[in-house]
């Protein structure tokens, strides 16, 4: 373990190279990079322990944008958010020699040791002055590095060992609510942080020049003419050389990760111009280490816990339409220089879900008889909400429950829409915002949509490819599993619908049938797989969006709403925990059912297999509501009296 003169909050990068140096010296000595080429040296052990092990994870503050100018550089920080895209590929020197001894620049900018420059370890062609001119910089674009890449391995003698990132996308989660950020609040920056003082900033700018100085003695003065070759004269350089077989010296080690943040705070200095995801004000680089690309989706909802970094004096990269480089490939993180967009180096990541916002779950074994009376309170709960209407908040708390469990071809299982007829703009000033209000303080994620003509002639949807920035543009479809959207179809009046406005809504109309959105990557079309919940308040049946269960809502009197803190805890976990348990049904009950369906469709020959299907999803979610992961016949009569009482509503 690292001793303890490294404070893992304040200087985690003191604990990197210490665990570094130490892999280094229990190596023996000979290749000691070779001895954790492809994994972790034990960094990140030590993080992981302090931060879930020892309790470490209340005491590192949690970046955003509101207390950016309170976190102090290179010290830990987190950040919670969804991944939007998928960007480029940026290599890095991983791990060179100083004299005797080898320095790692992983989880940094830069390097805080000068590097021997790579040129006094080649010689030959004049191609490898400009060659040498990138290599001395710590990081480079994939594509700026290609042929650097070609040249180093041909020496055996270059003390470098350089590593591969990839980059993904990152902002806040979209209809994230309040509630789940004040779960895992950290500590007080105001009284534990502070911003650098201008004689720090200075003494990092004389680092910076200094470095500059040895760069420019060791060849630089040859690059600026050499580094405007054309493409021609680097293959006939590269044609006279002879390389060895294939070494092992690459490797993909770290992932860039971009965050954006939609925030109503306003930082003037940072994230300035187009610097940030189209759509956001706020942006964050994140490099993931260590991680391969699968275990990255895209709309995955993560935690990343690493080393905050920010220089505003950095410069950012000119753009030389000149420079071979730039003809190879536009670096897409290029649009998000140092000077205005903040780095996190990631150490630790975690994938979240319901459970992992909730401040204080209970110890305790989700059992059916406690299950049973959380069920009961929260039920009480709904009833008043929707005016004392029994049925409606029976069918709303199997609906809030549901999740997309299954797929097959273009069957979606589990899902349950629901669709409130009756409303006017009058009870949906009521009964809706009530509705809203309590999905902002249950569900993690919620969003409502105001669905009219012009909404749907104007609204940007279908997330899309912008190949020119090289960035996927977010939609208002592109959303975490397990968001609840809230449709307002009482603004709905006669009118036109554009070319836009179709394509809109048939992409409403397949994200509520089978649960996909179509994402345009501009040269072709993609369906992503979702899992949102969908909630239509309407006048009549909705013929936008299609839903499983129509309900027809019948509110006798408008009751005071009232919910404690403990109360509303205590759903938010009876939600989470049921919605991920298990569900199965006995051979025996399932055969009961099956007959019973059968009867059902002889007695109505207008019931078809949907019908039947949503029947059964609707007695499993019944099931799972007691606390109970086996289907029983008891929980299929249930559902057969509210199918009862909601078509007597239907006539």
């Amino acid at each position: 373990m690292v001793g303890p003169q490294y404070d893992l909050v304040g200087n985690p990068l003191g604990a990197v190279r210490s665990t570094f140096e130490r892999a280094a010296a229990e190596s023996g000595g000979h290749e000691p990079v070779a001895a954790f080429r492809g994994k972790d040296w034990g960094a990140t052990e030590v993080f992981r322990s302090f931060l879930f092990e020892q309790g470490g994870l209340d005491k590192v503050p949690v970046l955003d944008e509101s207390n950016l100018g309170l976190i102090k550089p290179n010290t830990l920080v987190r950040f919670r958010g969804m991944v939007q895209d998928m960007l480029g590929n940026e290599f890095y020197v991983g791990a060179f020699k100083d004299g005797s001894t080898w320095r790692t620049n992983k989880f940094s900018d830069s390097s805080p040791f000068s590097m021997a420059h790579p040129c006094d370890h080649i010689s030959g062609s004049a191609i490898f002055s400009t060659v040498c001119l990138y290599v001395a910089l710590p990081r480079a674009p994939a594509a700026h590095l290609l042929l650097i890449l070609v040249l180093l391995i041909a020496d055996k003698q270059l003390m470098l060992e350089f590593n591969l990132d990839n980059a993904i996308g990152l902002f806040q989660v979209p209809g994230q609510n309040s509630w789940t950020r004040e779960s895992s609040p950290g500590p007080d920056l105001r009284r534990i942080a502070s911003c650098f003082t201008s004689e720090q900033r200075e003494k990092r700018k004389r680092g910076a020049d200094n470095d500059a100085m040895d760069v420019s003695e060791s060849g630089s003065g040859e690059t600026s003419s050499s580094s405007k070759k054309t493409l021609a004269d680097w293959e006939s350089d590269l044609n006279c050389l002879t390389f060895p077989q294939k070494d092992d010296g690459v490797k993909i080690s770290n992932s860039s990760v971009e965050m954006s943040m939609n925030e109503e705070h306003h930082v003037p200095e940072m994230n300035g111009g187009d610097h940030h995801i189209p759509g956001s004000s706020f942006s964050c680089l994140v490099k993931v280490y260590d991680m391969p690309e699968s275990q990255v989706k895209l709309n995955d909802v993560s935690e990343f816990i690493g080393v905050y970094t920010f220089d505003p004096e950095l410069a950012a990269p000119n753009d030389n339409s000149d420079d071979i480089m730039f003809d190879l490939m536009e670096d897409v993180t290029a649009q998000l220089p140092p000077s205005k967009v903040p780095r996190l180096h990631c150490l630790v990541w975690r994938n979240l879900s319901a459970h992992d916002f909730l401040p204080r779950p209970p110890a305790v074994e989700p059992s059916p008889i406690l299950l049973r009376g959380i069920r009961q309170s929260l039920l009480s709960h709904l009833t008043l909400v929707l005016g004392k209407d029994e049925l409606a908040a029976q069918c709303l708390l199997l609906h809030l429950l549901s999740r997309l469990r299954n797929k097959v071809d273009v069957v979606t299982v589990g899902r349950l829409s629901l669709n409130f007829t009756g409303f006017n703009r009058e009870s949906v000033s009521i009964f809706g915002n009530q509705l809203n209000n309590l999905f902002q303080r249950l569900l993690p994620y919620s969003q409502v949509i105001p669905l009219s003509i012009e909404y749907l002639n104007t609204a940007t949807l279908q997330p899309r490819k912008d190949n020119q920035s090289g960035r996927l543009v977010t939609g208002v479809l592109q959303l975490p599993q397990g968001t609840h959207l809230t449709f307002d179809e009482t603004l709905l009046q006669s009118g036109s619908l554009t070319s836009k406005g179709v394509e809109n809504t048939m992409l409403l109309k397949n994200l509520i049938e089978s649960q996909k959105v179509e994402y345009d990557f501009e040269f072709y079309k993609l369906e992503m797989a979702t899992d949102v919940q969908l909630l239509i308040l309407s006048e009549g049946k909705s013929n936008i969006l299609p839903s499983d269960l129509i309900v027809p809502f019948r509110p006798s009197s408008v009751p005071a709403v009232n919910a404690s803190s403990e109360e509303l805890e205590s759903w938010r976990w009876y939600l989470a925990t049921v919605r991920s348990l298990p569900q199965s049904t006995e051979t025996d009950t399932y055969q009961m059912i099956q007959d019973e369906m059968v009867n059902a469709m002889r007695d109505d020959r207008s019931l078809g297999c949907s019908e039947l299907s949503r029947w059964l999803t609707m007695a499993q979610i019944m099931a799972a509501s007691f606390g109970e992961k086996s289907l029983s016949m008891e929980h299929w009569q249930m559902v057969k009296e509210l199918e009862r009482l909601r078509k007597e509503r239907l006539q």
